[in-house]
């Protein structure tokens, strides 16, 4: 889906900032918390497509304002309320308060019907498609064209996945775009590689 996660190739955020060497956990829930995410895949109760669009529906202003973890703690939360496994109450009993969650998901979508495989050196472009479930495709490369380099094991398709829908697996294709096609303002002249879905894909031309 569009939101505030989708940031690759945005301007106006300035420098990126980080302290060389920094602990990886600042308290001691973080720990509990990064946890949480791998358990209740490994036992079934959720997957990581589920997960990853529990993040992106959260509101942008907490979004913005949380941490990795809290993020990571909220789309967990959330998936567990939706699901049944417990109520707001009971994360209000223990967070001493209320406790925010993610909005409401809305349906996905199925793999792309007639959607081709591809071979090293083939010429695609990529569909230009919204989406306003989850989706596996950063905006920056929504109709442009790139050059086939490579191939992944095929994987659930993310958009039906994330929604609890019929998902067929499907491989992803490593594909080469110019940079200066991308972002013909301001790029250097380079190469971007972007895995891509079979279902995202189509011939060029």
């Amino acid at each position: 889906m569009d939101g505030m996660h989708d940031l690759g190739g945005k301007q106006g955020f300035g420098p990126v900032r980080f302290v060389r060497n920094a602990p990886v956990f600042h308290a001691d829930w973080e720990v509990r918390a990064n946890a949480m995410y791998p358990l209740a895949v490994s036992v079934g109760l959720i997957n990581m497509d589920e997960y990853r669009y529990a993040i992106e529906r959260m509101a942008p202003r907490h979004y913005v304002a949380a941490t990795y973890y809290e993020r990571s703690l909220t789309s967990v939360a959330t998936l567990m309320v939706e699901k049944g496994w417990v109520t707001t109450g009971d994360l209000a009993l223990n967070a001493g308060g209320s406790f925010p969650l993610a909005a409401p998901g809305v349906a996905g979508r199925s793999n792309v019907d007639g959607a081709q495989d591809y071979k090293f050196g083939d010429r695609v472009r990529v569909r230009d498609d919204w989406v306003s479930g989850h989706v596996r495709l950063p905006a920056y490369v929504r109709g442009k064209s790139g050059e086939v380099v490579g191939c992944s094991p095929p994987y659930p398709f993310p958009d039906a996945h994330a929604h609890g829908i019929e998902a067929a697996p499907e491989p992803t294709f490593d594909v080469r775009f110019r940079a200066e096609d991308l972002w013909p303002d301001s790029s250097d002249a380079a190469y971007v590689h972007v895995a891509i879905f079979r279902s995202y894909l189509r011939p060029e031309g």
